[in-house]
């Protein structure tokens, strides 16, 4: 019986180390220049068949809203909230409510000013992702990306 007790806690132990080592959410930044000064960074889910992530939208019934902090700098100032493309609408049955979702066809895009070319812009993005059966944990991840 102990055995069998031993077995069965490791095996679960195992599903919970593999359950937190799923990413099925990758990000990409890019940068597109608008004028000498201006320019638009477009960050891109690359999202596993399946999965989804969440609007920036906040629901009282829902998950984690994606969201995007930008680090400060004086050599760059946002030009107004980051913008996001292609979000849908649709109900979820893990938080039993309608909820803006976000696929691999979505993106975000957030305009700045530069004072230069060349300048490297830091971002953190918070988001969660779940697919019919499951939720991930909420999580934080650094991206860059380089004004031309």
């Amino acid at each position: 019986m102990k055995k069998i007790f031993a077995i069965t806690i490791c095996l679960f132990s195992f599903l919970g180390v593999n359950a937190q080592d799923q990413n099925p959410i990758t990000w990409a930044a890019s940068y597109k220049s608008i004028s000498a000064t201006e320019g638009e960074i477009i960050i891109t889910p690359k999202i596993e068949k399946g999965w989804h992530t969440y609007s920036q939208k906040v629901t009282a019934d829902g998950p984690v809203p994606t969201s995007f902090k930008y680090t400060e700098s004086k050599q760059y100032t946002l030009v107004g909230k980051t913008e996001e493309n292609n979000v849908h609408e649709e109900f979820d049955k893990a938080f039993d409510a309608k909820i803006f979702v976000v696929t691999d066809k979505s993106d975000f895009k957030q305009k700045i000013k530069v004072s230069k070319p060349g300048l490297t812009v830091a971002i953190k993005i918070e988001f969660m992702c779940c697919n019919d059966m499951m939720c991930l944990p909420p999580k934080t991840i650094d991206l860059t990306v380089k004004t031309q």
